[in-house]
């Protein structure tokens, strides 16, 4: 493993960009919580263990020597970087929190192993012994502080619907919370170079699954299964203990189910003959609420300041759920059915439908009940 810098090789398809600081994609303080409504299933971990599948990764990797795109310090950062992403896979850490992880260790050391910090940050991390870390000589093995990074990673709720710098946020609670934004492209664009270079490309059975939580399927709703566009999957009904208003508004939304997308319908005759009764994905709230007694705005970029800001780890039953764009202005909502699901009027050509949670890049939540 400390031998490795010679033998990793990474590619890279096209030059890296790495995004401004303007990319900041973290709202509130309220956008990262560690405890939720999706359970952490992950105990502690063996570091020994983990040190030894690590090792395992490393040596199978391929030796083959090519130039480096988008680092300043190659020789150094790539090896760390092949840790990283090693323990990651080791403990079946899916790509997503690969990323993170990268993206957290070039925000908070460019990759470096470092034996100073901020009083007595160390190591890529920049990991505290006086928060409870680890030891300073623990924390400067590169495998055990990507296992702890991975460890409180993975047991922050609903992680993986989370940006980049949201999760990173949550683990790491820095002073400059947006600031691991900037990382994600070239992060992302090392996580697949070097995952290349191991035996089987870097999979793992979470990646298989499309977990979304670090834990087994089920909880995203994966555990449905394919969901035909339009219709209610087998099994799914309202939660009973969900706000008798949210109950309102889901069962209106889901009257309109199959109904295709209209760009700027108003969805007050959805099922009609005049297209501009139709639903867009703002509208679609817009009046699932009116029927339940709640006045929403009309645009989604009205919407994500109605009610109060929440977790996407503290997802609620009628919460209003945002992506695409930026969480100070996204492109598009839905309304969370519990379960897992999510009703949408997606786009044009498209009918309204309920999704698995898993699909989606929460931007920002609010709850406006």
């Amino acid at each position: 493993m400390k031998g490795l810098a010679a033998g990793i090789g990474v590619v890279f398809l096209s030059p890296i960009l790495i995004a401004s600081t303007g990319m900041m994609l973290a709202s509130s303080a309220d956008a990262v919580q560690s405890n939720g409504s999706f359970s952490s299933c992950l105990s502690d971990i063996d570091s020994d263990k983990g040190a030894e599948q690590v090792t395992k990764i490393l040596n199978g990797t391929s030796g083959k020597d090519v130039h480096v795109e988008g680092l300043d310090l190659p020789a150094e950062q790539v090896p760390n970087a092949a840790t990283i992403v090693a323990a990651g896979l080791s403990l079946d850490v899916p790509k997503k929190g690969q990323v993170i992880a990268l993206a957290t260790a070039m925000q908070e050391s460019r990759l470096r192993n470092l034996s100073y910090g901020d009083r007595d940050s160390l190591g890529l991390f920049q990991q505290r012994p006086s928060q409870g870390w680890g030891s300073a000589e623990q924390i400067r093995d590169p495998t055990y502080a990507s296992e702890q990074f991975y460890n409180h990673l993975l047991k922050v709720s609903g992680w993986q619907q989370m940006t980049v710098t949201q999760a990173a946020q949550a683990v790491q609670k820095s002073g400059l919370p947006d600031a691991y934004a900037q990382w994600e492209k070239l992060a992302t664009a090392l996580q697949a170079a070097i995952a290349k270079t191991f035996p089987g490309g870097g999979d793992t059975d979470q990646d298989k699954q499309s977990a979304t939580t670090g834990c087994a399927p089920g909880q995203d709703g994966s555990g449905f299964g394919r969901i035909p566009e339009g219709s209610v999957p087998k099994g799914y009904s309202i939660p009973k203990d969900a706000d008798p208003k949210a109950r309102k508004a889901i069962a209106w939304a889901m009257q309109q189910l199959g109904t295709l997308y209209q760009w700027g319908g108003s969805c007050t005759n959805s099922h009609g003959s005049d297209p501009m009764g139709r639903c867009d994905c703002s509208s679609l709230m817009q009046q699932a609420y009116a029927h339940a007694g709640v006045t929403l705005t009309r645009t989604t970029y009205t919407q994500v300041g109605e009610g109060k800001a929440v977790s996407p780890a503290h997802l609620k039953p009628g919460d209003l759920i945002f992506s695409r764009g930026s969480a100070a202005r996204p492109e598009h909502v839905g309304i969370y059915m519990g379960e897992g699901l999510v009703i949408e009027a997606p786009r044009t050509t498209k009918p309204v439908r309920i999704t698995p949670i898993k699909d989606w890049t929460i931007l920002a939540a609010r709850r406006v009940l």
